[in-house]
């Protein structure tokens, strides 16, 4: 039936705030485009929210990245600067999901859309968006997953490639 967009952690906290680098917001304008093209084609939208308590450094990810980051209702847990309405602004198919670790625990409340095409973008690419992406393709296997390359990044250029050649092999498409 359908073509669903993800953003992934698109969060202050990964562009400009504790953990933030340079490349993240070079990403908003294009991110922001797709995002209102899904918009306007009445397709889902997903917005993942990295998402973390006061407990965070006593986690098993607040051991090995021990900077505590997206603490729920933070400034750093926004969406980052023009995408940031769509935290507070309804439409019919927009959703914000928050996820303690870097997977989503559960995609299938998608399953009414019938996903054909399921369209990544986001940060950080080896961590959370490539995570995401096979939690994905395990959930929906007939779907195409699609990798906007460009619109993902990490702080580590190279380990951003190697995510993309990861997700290559594992047959999605990097565009």
């Amino acid at each position: 039936m359908g073509k669903v967009l993800v953003v992934v952690d698109y969060q202050k906290d990964f562009v400009d705030g504790a953990l933030g680098f340079p490349k993240a917001a070079e990403l908003e304008e294009g991110i922001r485009k797709l995002v209102e093209e899904f918009v306007a084609q009445d397709a889902p939208v997903v917005f993942t929210l990295d998402t973390h308590g006061q407990d965070y450094l006593d986690t098993r990810e607040g051991r090995h990245l021990p900077t505590p980051h997206c603490l729920k209702g933070s400034e750093g847990w926004s969406l980052y600067g023009s995408l940031d309405h769509y935290r507070n602004a309804s439409y019919p198919h927009v959703y914000l999901m928050t996820k303690p670790c870097f997977g989503a625990l559960n995609w299938s409340f998608l399953k009414e859309y019938e996903p054909t095409e399921v369209h990544f973008v986001g940060v950080v690419t080896n961590m959370c968006v490539i995570s995401n992406a096979i939690l994905m393709q395990t959930t929906y296997p007939q779907a195409e997953i699609v990798i906007h390359s460009q619109l993902c990044a990490s702080f580590d250029p190279q380990m951003h490639q190697k995510a993309l050649d990861v997700m290559k092999g594992l047959q999605m498409e990097v565009i």
